[in-house]
C-alpha cells in the first residue's frame, strides 16, 4: 500500500518540475497507474493527486494539459465522493474564466467526468450530487450572456449530461427548462441549435406536466407570428421534441398540425424543410393520432416534392421519345445551371422523406398510396438533384417492400398449388403490375446517365420490383440490357457500381425465363466475362454467379427446356476458357474459388457434351478440390449436380477415388458436409451404378452404421435413402449389412422419435431389401426382427419401455413388407389374427398385432374377411384399454382400405353400441380423414345423419370427436354441407351449437382448400357465437377464431373491426362466474370464466403474429395490461405477449410503459408465503422468470430506461441479488444465441 503512495508522491514531485518534459512524463506515468484496476489510494494521496491535476490544467504547455485532462476520467471511479465534488467545482468555475484555453480544457474535463459517473445503484448518490453541482453552476453560466462561447460549452455539457444521466436530474428538470427556453431566442444560431439538442435530451424523461409546459411555450410563441428565423428555430425544436418524446406529442397534435401547415405557406425554404421534418417526426412517432391529418400532410408533400422554382423541366413527353441527340446538350446545360443559393432541393427532399415515413408506418393505406403517391413519385424519377433523386428511389422502394410484405403475409390461402383454388392476387400487386411499363420507361434512360448514385438507385429499385413481382420485367428486358451493359463496360464506372449491376442482373436471371435472355447472348456474355477477368475479387465473384445462370440460359434443363431454338455452340469455348482460368488459380479469394467450382459444375452439367477432351481435365480438378478441406463442401455439391445431369456425363475416371474420399467425409463432424456427401453418394449410386464396383462401396458402407441413429433424424433419413438406392442399383454390395447397419435401423424403428420422412425412408428401404433378395435378410427374418421386442412383456430387449409411437411404426413396416411380398402376406395375416385371439399372449403383442392388421388392411389386401370383423369386435370388449384403442385404430385403417366392406358395418355398430361409441367414432374419424373425397361422396348422407344424432351428447369427449368428424366431412362436399352447419347453428341447443362451432374449426386447414372461398363468406355467422349466452359456446368460438387467425388469417382480416370488441370483452374477469366451494373445513374459490379468458388471450396472442396491421395496438395493450394482473396461466400468456409486442411495435409499448411496469414489478418482487407447498414455489418461480423475460425484452429497447419508473425498476433488479440472478439467467438463455439448434449444427 505504502509503495503505491510512495511511487505516486514521487510522480507528484516531478510534476512540479520546471522542465516541461519531466512534467509530461510524470503525468503520463500517473495516467498509466490510474488505469490499473488494482490501484488503491489513501485519502491523503487522493487529495494531492486531484489538486495537482487541477493545477496542471493551467500548465503553460498544451501537451501536459491534455494529459492531465485524460487522467480525470479514470480518477472518478478511484477516489471518494468529496474529491470528485472538488474536481467538479474547480472545473465548473474554470468554465466561466476569461482564459479561453482553460475554458476549453475544463469543458473537455467535465465531459470526461460525466461519461465516467457510475450508473449502478451503489454509485447513484455520488452521481446525483455531482450532477446537481454541475447543473446549478451551468445554469448560472447560461444566465451570463457576455460570452457566447461559454454558453455554447455549457449547453454542450448539459446535453451530454441529460443524454446519459437525465434520471439523476429529475429535481432540476423544471429549472433546466426555464433556463433553456430563453436560449431559443438567442441572436446566435449555434446557441439556438444546441439548446434544441439539450431540450431533446430532456424530453424523454421529464414529467408530463413539464412536457405540456414546453409544448405550450412553443405553441404560444409560434402563435405570436415571430420573425421567420425564430419560427425556424421553434419548428425545428418541435421536430426534435417529437422525435425524442415520441407518443407524448400525440395529445397536442390537434393544435400543432394547423400551425405547422400554416408555416409551409411562408416563402422560406429552410422553414419549409423544418416543417416537413416535423411532420415526419409526428408520422413516425404518433401514427394513430396522425390519422385525421394524413390527407392534409399528403397533399402538402405532393405539392412541395415538385417545388423547384428556378428550373424548368420540359414536361413535354415528345423529348423523351425523340432521338437521344439532345442528351448531350441537356447535360451541358445542366452543368451550367448552378445556383448555390437555391435551397429548394431541401424542401423537395424533406417532403419526399415525409412521404416515405407515411408509407412505412401506414400499411393499411397502401391502396390509396397507389392512386395518390405512386404516380407522383414516378414523375419525380427525373429529379435533377442526385441526393433528392436517391430519396425518391428510397421512398418508392419502401412502397414496393410494403406491397411485398402484404402479399407474402396473405399468401397462405392463396398459394395456387391446387388447381381448384384460384390464386387471388393482392389488390396492391395488381395495381403495381399496371405501373411496371411506366417505371421501366422512366428508369431505363437513367441507367445510361453519368451519375453513379442515380444508377445505383435505379438498380436497387428494379431489384425490389423483381422481388415484389417476380417475372414482371420479362417484356422489358430488351430495354434494360443496354443499361446493364453500360454499367459493366463503362471505363469510368466504380467497382461498387459494377457489383450492383451484376447482382441486379443475377436477380433478373433468377426470376425470369431463359427464353427472355437468349436473343441477347452475344451482347451480354462478353461484358460479364470481362468482369470475371477483373482484378477485384468481389467483381469476379459476382460475375461467376451471373455466368452460372447464363450457362443455364444457354441450354435450360427440366420444365423450362424448349426443343431447339437457341444454339449455345458459339459461346461455349469462350465461357469455358475464362472460367477454367479461375478454376485453376489457387492464389485467389475463397469465395471466388468456391464460385468457380460451382460455375464450372453447371457448365459440365448443362454443356458437358460440348467440352470434348477438356472434360477429363475438369473432372480431375474437381477431384483435387474434393480433397482440399477448404473447397470440399462446394466440390461435393458440384459432383452431386454433375452426376444427376441428363447428359449422362462419364465419371468413371474419378469414381473409385471419389468414392473413397466421400466415404471418409462421413466420419467428419461437420453436419453440412455429411448431408452433402450422402446426397452426392445417392446421386452417384442412382445414375452411375454401372461404373461402380461393389468393392468400392465397402468404405462407404462401413461408415453408415453410426449415422443411423435417433440423435439426428435427418441424417438417418438421408443415410437410409442411400441404402435404398444401393439395394435397387447394386444389391450385391449389401451382402454384409445384416450385422452392420440393420441393428441400427431396427433401433430406429423402435424409437419413439421416428416419424414423417425418416419413417417413409425406412419403409422404402425394407421393401427394396425384400425385392432385391440380396442380403441374407428375407421376409421372415425381417418380420421376426421387427416384432421380436413386443413378444415379451412391456419392455424391449435392452430393458427400455416400448413407446406407443413405436407400435405404429412397426405396424407400418410390417404392412410395407406384406405389400412388397404378396405371396407371404396371407400367412402373416393368419398369424396376426391368431395372435390377437390368443388371450395368453402379452398385451404388447396383441396391441401390435391389431395395429398390423389395420395397416395391412389399409392397403386393401385383407378383403372383407368376416373373421377379421369378429376379431375386432371381440377386442372391443377386452378389459384392457390399450387393446380397445388399438382395435379402434385397426378398424378405421381397414375401412380406409375397403370402404364398401367396412363402412356400413362401422355405421351400424355406432348406432347399435352406445357403450363403444367413443371407440367407434375414433375409427370413423380415421376413415373420414384418410379417404379421398370421391370415394366418400356416396356415403356422406348416411354418415352426416348418424353424426347429427350424437351432436348433443353430454360427454364432451364424444362431442369433440363428432365435431371433428363433421368438420372433416364438410371438406368432402363443402357446397352442400357448410350451409347445413349454418342452419344447425340457428336451430340447435347450446351443446349442438358448441359442436357446430368446433366442427368449423376443423374445416380451417393450413393449406389452400376449395372450402376457403365459401368459408370467407360465412365465417362471420359462426363468429357471431362469440356473443352467445352459453359460456361454453363462447369458449369454443374463441378457439375457432384462434384457429382461423393461425391457419388462414385472410378469412378473418376483414372482420376484425366487428369482432375484436367481443374478443376483448371476454378477457375481463367476471365476478358473477366466481363461486366459493366448501371442501371440508376449507373454502375454495372456483372461477368458471377462467377457461374463456384463457382462450381469449390465446387468440389475442395469435392475432399479434398474423393480423398485426388490423389491430389498434394501444387498445390491445389495455387488455394485455389487465391480463398482467390476472390468474397464473393468463399472466404467463401476457408476459409472452408483452415480449412479442416489444419487438413488433416498440413505440406503442413505450407509450404505455409506466402502466405496464407496475404489474411486472409486482410479479418479480412477490414472495410465496412460507410453508406453502412445493408447487406454489415452482409456480411463482416460473412466473418470475417469465416476467423477467418480458422485462429483458423491454430493456433491450434503448429508449426504455428514459422512463423514470422503468429506470428505477432496472436499478432495483441490479441491486437485488435474487432478481439480478434471474435476470442474468434469462439473458443468457435468450440473448446468448447458443440455443440447442446451433449446438446441433456443430455435431
Amino acid at each position: 500500500m505504502s509503495a503505491v503512495s510512495y511511487h505516486i508522491s514521487n510522480l507528484l514531485e516531478k510534476m512540479t518540475s520546471t522542465d516541461k518534459d519531466f512534467r509530461f512524463m510524470a503525468t503520463n506515468d500517473l495516467m498509466l497507474e490510474l488505469q490499473k484496476d488494482s490501484i488503491k489510494l489513501d485519502e491523503e494521496s487522493e487529495r494531492k493527486v486531484v489538486s495537482m491535476l487541477l493545477r496542471l490544467l493551467e500548465d503553460k504547455n498544451g501537451e501536459v494539459q491534455n494529459l492531465a485532462v485524460k487522467c480525470l476520467a479514470p480518477l472518478v471511479s478511484k477516489v471518494k465522493e468529496p474529491q470528485v465534488e472538488a474536481m467538479v467545482d474547480t472545473l465548473c468555475s474554470n468554465m466561466t474564466s476569461d482564459k479561453e484555453q482553460l475554458r476549453d480544457i475544463s469543458s473537455i474535463g467535465l465531459k470526461a467526468v460525466i461519461a465516467e459517473l457510475p450508473l449502478s445503484s451503489s454509485g447513484l448518490t455520488l452521481t446525483a450530487s455531482v450532477c446537481k453541482k454541475i447543473t446549478s453552476q451551468l445554469i448560472g453560466a447560461l444566465g451570463k450572456h457576455e460570452d457566447v462561447s461559454v454558453q455554447l460549452e455549457a449547453l454542450d455539457i448539459l446535453s451530454d449530461m441529460l443524454g446519459r444521466l437525465s434520471g439523476a436530474l429529475v429535481s432540476f428538470h423544471s429549472s433546466l427548462l426555464s433556463s433553456l427556453l430563453p436560449q431559443l431566442t438567442s441572436s446566435r444560431m449555434a446557441v439556438r441549435k444546441r439548446s434544441i439538442l439539450a431540450l431533446g435530451h430532456l424530453v424523454p424523461c421529464c414529467s408530463p406536466a413539464l412536457f405540456s409546459q414546453l409544448t405550450e411555450h412553443l405553441l404560444t410563441e409560434l402563435g405570436k407570428a415571430p420573425p421567420t428565423s425564430m419560427t425556424r428555430t421553434y419548428i425545428q425544436c418541435l421536430a426534435t421534441v417529437s422525435r425524442q418524446g415520441g407518443h407524448r406529442v400525440g395529445e397536442h397534435l390537434e393544435r400543432l398540425i394547423p400551425m405547422v401547415v400554416k408555416f409551409t405557406g411562408v416563402e422560406d425554404d429552410e422553414l419549409r424543410e423544418y416543417c416537413f421534418q416535423a411532420f415526419e417526426a409526428f408520422i413516425r412517432r404518433c401514427p394513430k393520432e396522425m390519422s385525421p391529418h394524413v390527407a392534409t400532410v399528403t397533399q402538402l408533400c405532393l405539392k412541395f416534392m415538385t417545388f423547384d422554382p428556378n428550373y424548368n423541366y420540359d414536361d413535354g413527353e415528345e423529348e423523351e421519345d425523340s432521338m437521344d441527340i439532345e442528351d448531350g446538350l441537356d447535360e451541358e446545360s445542366d452543368d451550367e445551371y448552378s445556383d448555390d443559393d437555391d435551397m429548394s432541393w431541401k424542401v423537395r427532399r424533406s417532403a419526399i422523406k415525409c412521404l416515405e415515413a407515411l408509407i412505412s408506418t401506414r400499411r393499411d393505406l397502401l391502396l390509396s398510396f397507389y392512386s395518390s403517391i405512386c404516380p407522383a413519385l414516378m414523375a419525380r424519377f427525373k429529379e435533377r438533384e442526385d441526393n433528392v433523386r436517391a430519396d425518391v428511389f428510397a421512398a418508392f422502394s419502401t412502397l414496393l417492400r410494403q406491397t411485398r410484405k402484404g402479399s407474402s403475409h396473405h399468401g397462405l390461402i392463396l398459394a395456387g398449388s391446387n388447381p381448384g383454388v384460384s390464386r387471388e392476387e393482392e389488390p396492391a400487386v395488381s395495381l403495381l403490375k399496371k405501373q411496371v411499363p411506366v417505371i421501366v420507361k422512366a428508369l431505363h434512360r437513367q441507367l445510361k446517365e453519368k451519375s453513379i448514385k442515380s444508377r445505383q438507385g435505379c438498380f436497387s429499385l428494379l431489384t425490389e420490383l423483381t422481388h415484389t413481382i417476380p417475372g414482371s420485367l420479362q417484356e422489358h428486358i430488351p430495354a434494360l440490357i443496354p443499361g446493364i451493359i453500360f454499367s459493366l463496360t463503362d471505363k469510368s464506372t466504380s467497382s461498387t457500381m459494377r457489383i450492383d449491376a451484376l447482382s441486379f442482373f443475377h436477380v433478373l436471371l433468377l426470376s425470369h425465363p431463359p427464353q427472355a435472355f437468349q436473343p441477347h447472348m452475344q451482347v451480354l456474355l462478353p461484358a460479364v466475362l470481362a468482369c470475371m477477368e477483373d482484378t477485384f475479387y468481389k467483381i469476379t465473384s459476382e460475375a461467376l454467379l451471373v455466368t452460372q445462370q447464363l450457362v443455364k440460359v444457354m441450354r435450360p434443363q427440366g420444365e423450362t427446356a424448349t426443343a431447339g431454338g437457341f444454339d449455345p455452340k458459339p459461346f461455349v469455348k469462350e465461357v469455358f476458357s475464362v472460367t477454367m482460368k479461375r478454376l485453376k488459380a489457387t492464389d485467389i479469394d475463397q469465395e471466388v474459388k468456391e464460385r468457380a467450382i460451382s460455375c464450372m459444375g453447371y457448365m459440365v452439367c448443362h454443356l458437358g457434351d460440348r467440352l470434348g477432351a477438356e472434360l477429363q481435365g475438369v473432372l480431375a480438378i474437381f477431384l483435387e478440390r474434393l480433397k482440399n478441406e477448404i473447397t470440399r463442401l462446394t466440390a461435393v455439391k458440384t459432383i452431386t449436380l454433375i452426376s444427376s445431369s441428363p447428359l449422362k456425363i462419364d465419371l468413371s475416371s474419378i469414381l473409385p477415388e471419389a468414392l473413397s474420399v466421400l466415404g471418409s467425409f462421413l466420419r467428419k463432424n461437420q453436419r453440412a458436409l455429411k448431408l452433402g456427401t450422402l446426397a452426392c453418394l445417392t446421386a452417384l449410386v442412382t445414375h452411375h451404378a454401372a461404373s461402380i464396383k461393389p468393392a468400392t462401396l465397402e468404405p462407404v458402407l462401413n461408415e453408415l452404421p453410426p449415422l443411423v441413429d435417433e440423435s439426428d433424424m435427418h441424417v438417418s433419413q438421408v443415410s437410409i435413402t442411400l441404402l435404398t438406392c444401393m439395394a435397387k442399383a447394386c444389391p450385391s454390395s449389401l451382402a454384409k449389412i445384416s450385422s452392420s447397419v440393420m441393428p441400427g435401423v431396427f433401433r430406429l424403428i423402435h424409437s419413439p422419435l421416428l416419424q414423417g420422412g425418416a419413417l417413409v425412408a425406412i419403409l422404402d428401404f425394407l421393401q427394396a431389401l425384400v425385392l432385391s433378395k440380396a442380403s441374407n435378410l428375407g421376409y421372415s427374418q425381417l418380420l421376426k426382427s421387427l416384432t421380436e421386442p413386443f413378444q415379451s412383456s412391456k419392455t424391449s430387449a435392452d430393458g427400455s419401455v416400448l413407446h406407443r409411437q413405436s407400435y405404429h411404426s412397426v405396424a407400418r413396416c410390417v404392412a410395407a413388407l406384406a405389400s412388397a411380398s404378396p405371396k407371404d402376406s396371407p400367412g402373416t395375416v393368419t398369424s396376426l389374427i391368431q395372435q390377437v385371439k390368443n388371450q395368453g399372449s402379452p398385451e404388447s403383442a396383441r396391441v401390435l398385432a391389431l395395429l398390423c392388421l389395420g395397416e395391412v388392411g389399409r392397403t386393401g389386401s385383407l378383403g372383407g374377411s368376416k373373421e377379421v370383423q369378429g376379431v375386432i369386435l371381440e377386442a372391443f370388449s377386452s378389459t384392457n384399454e390399450e387393446v380397445k384403442t388399438a382395435a379402434s385404430c385397426a378398424l378405421g385403417s381397414m375401412a380406409v382400405g375397403s370402404l364398401n366392406e367396412y363402412l356400413p358395418f362401422l355405421l351400424k355398430e355406432i348406432s347399435a353400441q352406445p357403450r363403444r361409441q367413443y371407440l367407434l367414432l375414433h375409427s370413423l374419424k380415421e376413415v373420414i380423414s384418410a379417404c379421398p373425397a370421391s370415394s366418400l361422396l356416396p356415403m356422406v348422407e348416411s354418415i352426416w345423419a348418424l353424426l347429427f344424432q350424437h351432436c348433443e351428447c353430454s360427454e364432451e369427449g364424444t362431442r369433440n370427436l363428432v365435431a371433428e368428424c363433421l368438420g372433416k366431412l364438410t371438406l368432402v362436399n363443402p357446397g352442400q354441407l357448410l350451409p347445413r352447419l349454418q342452419q344447425q347453428l340457428k336451430a340447435g341447443s347450446a351443446l349442438a351449437r358448441s359442436t357446430v362451432v368446433t366442427a368449423i374449426k376443423f374445416t380451417i386447414v393450413d393449406h389452400p382448400a376449395p372450402i376457403d372461398s365459401l368459408l370467407k363468406d360465412c365465417i362471420g355467422d359462426f363468429l357471431k357465437t362469440l356473443q352467445d349466452d352459453d359460456i361454453n359456446v363462447r369458449r369454443v368460438a374463441l378457439v375457432m377464431f384462434n384457429s382461423a387467425a393461425h391457419n388462414k388469417p385472410s378469412l378473418i382480416r376483414g372482420l376484425l373491426g366487428k369482432f375484436l370488441p367481443h374478443l376483448y370483452k371476454e378477457t375481463q374477469i367476471r365476478k358473477d362466474l366466481i363461486r366459493e366451494v366448501e371442501m371440508g373445513p376449507f373454502k375454495h374459490t372456483v372461477d368458471d370464466g377462467l377457461d374463456v379468458r384463457k382462450a381469449a388471450f390465446e387468440c389475442m396472442y395469435t392475432l399479434l403474429d398474423s393480423c398485426l396491421e388490423g389491430l389498434d395496438v394501444l387498445q390491445f395493450l389495455d387488455h394485455v395490461e389487465e391480463g398482467l394482473k390476472d390468474h397464473y396461466d393468463i399472466r404467463m400468456l401476457t408476459f409472452l405477449m408483452l415480449a412479442r409486442l416489444v419487438s413488433l411495435c416498440p413505440a406503442a409499448v413505450l407509450q404505455r410503459l409506466d402502466r405496464l411496469v407496475e404489474p411486472l414489478k409486482a410479479t418479480c418482487t412477490t414472495k410465496v408465503k412460507a410453508g406453502s407447498v412445493k408447487q406454489e414455489f415452482e409456480k411463482q418461480e416460473e412466473l418470475r422468470r417469465s416476467a423477467m423475460r418480458a422485462v429483458a425484452a423491454l430493456l433491450a429497447v434503448p429508449e426504455v430506461e428514459r422512463s423514470p419508473s422503468m429506470a428505477d425498476f432496472a436499478n432495483q433488479i441490479r441491486s437485488n441479488a435474487d432478481m439480478a440472478s434471474i435476470y442474468q439467467s434469462v439473458q443468457g438463455g435468450e440473448g446468448g444465441g447458443i440455443g440447442p439448434t446451433e449446438n446441433m449444427d456443430l455435431s
